[in-house]
């Protein structure tokens, strides 16, 4: 970097500086704050929760040693900037990692693979102190960015089964949001590269400005995605293995035997008004396996999801014609709510995609329509 002070030097420092603060507070809020500032009445992960915070205890002192990096930057095999590498590529690649995979909750993945992917890194950085003639600082970023392309291409595909396993499981989708993870992955990793591959103070000076829309979007995941059902995550977390998978069942007797129970258990009892309610809890409550459950789903080519929400419109549509002819004024966000759905916009994506019209327009034919 130059070392002339400039406007631009200055503004860089002002926001090195900024951020620094803000990861402390966030690392402290996240680490000692039992309330919450965002979402009150959603209690997240504390598994996540966890490593944010370490994330940004380690993104704090990070800011510090960076500048370290930038002293000894003229003498780039010195033990002290060998020792500062090695400390970058073993604290903060594993706990972003981690922090990222911790929000997909649909079963527990493994991340040693990932420390070990790493520990190259840290081996080239050592390697650089102790061969001083040799300069293996080119080939440890070489490998830092392929690293970093293999990592997005997992969660692309990690976050497309994500979304298909919430699906599968769970009816109320409100703040479980997938692509929240691919946005802060892939600015977070352009943050990381324009600190690690570039020696500008405009790209440094950008990366800051954002770093702190990226470390809100962090929070509010945080802070508002809920605690998924621990039932469903046990049950995934089992890998398939030969003999614990069920036979399939044959599409017949069988398969008309669980309509049967959905009927009496489900349909019957309206027991899809549960908000929250999960594919294992459905199971559970008809006394089918889990398994045999999502099957069925399948042979009738439709999803869990889609069949929870085909009952709560059509209750939605069935009370609020019953309300109109017994005069009763309807508030259409209360009827989404005893309908089942926390989340009235939620209802509204569902009955749109159902009734192929927004929830004001049927009203407002239902209103014109003789009964």
């Amino acid at each position: 970097m130059p070392e002339q002070i400039t406007p631009l030097s200055v503004l860089y420092l002002q926001l090195h500086g900024a951020g620094t603060a803000v990861c402390v507070v966030l690392f402290l809020y996240l680490l000692l704050c039992r309330g919450k500032a965002i979402a009150p009445d959603i209690t997240p992960p504390a598994r996540l929760r966890r490593w944010t915070a370490a994330l940004f205890g380690i993104m704090a002192l990070v800011h510090v040693w960076w500048i370290l990096f930038y002293t000894y930057s003229d003498d780039n095999r010195s033990v002290i900037y060998g020792l500062l590498v090695a400390m970058d590529c073993m604290t903060l690649p594993p706990v972003f990692i981690g922090t990222l995979l911790n929000m997909l909750q649909d079963r527990r993945r493994p991340q040693w693979f990932f420390v070990v992917a790493l520990a190259p890194c840290a081996v080239f950085a050592v390697l650089q102190t102790a061969l001083p003639s040799n300069d293996l600082t080119t080939p440890n970023m070489i490998y830092g960015l392929v690293l970093a392309v293999a990592f997005i291409i997992y969660m692309v595909v990690a976050v497309r089964q994500y979304g298909r396993w919430l699906r599968d499981n769970y009816a109320d989708l409100e703040h479980k949001e997938v692509w929240v993870s691919l946005a802060l992955l892939i600015g977070l990793m352009l943050l990381l590269m324009s600190y690690e591959y570039t020696d500008s103070y405009v790209m440094s000076t950008i990366a800051h400005l954002t770093g702190f829309p990226l470390a809100g979007l962090l929070l509010w995941r945080v802070e508002t995605l809920p605690q998924l059902d621990k039932a469903a995550e046990r049950e995934d977390d089992i890998l398939p293995e030969a003999e614990t998978i069920p036979e399939p069942l044959p599409v017949s007797d069988a398969l008309s035997h669980i309509g049967q129970l959905l009927a009496k258990h489900c349909e019957d009892t309206q027991l899809y008004l549960q908000p929250d309610l999960t594919l294992t809890q459905l199971s559970t409550a008809i006394g089918v396996n889990h398994y045999y459950l999502s099957q069925y789903f399948a042979s009738q080519d439709i999803s869990y999801y889609a069949y929870i929400h085909d009952l709560r419109v059509r209750h939605f549509i069935a009370r609020y014609r019953e309300l109109t002819s017994a005069h009763v004024p309807i508030v259409a966000q209360q009827l989404a709510h005893e309908s089942g759905y926390h989340s009235y916009s939620t209802f509204s994506t569902a009955f749109k995609q159902r009734m192929h019209k927004s929830v004001t327009a049927w009203m407002r034919e239902e209103v014109l329509t003789p009964m």
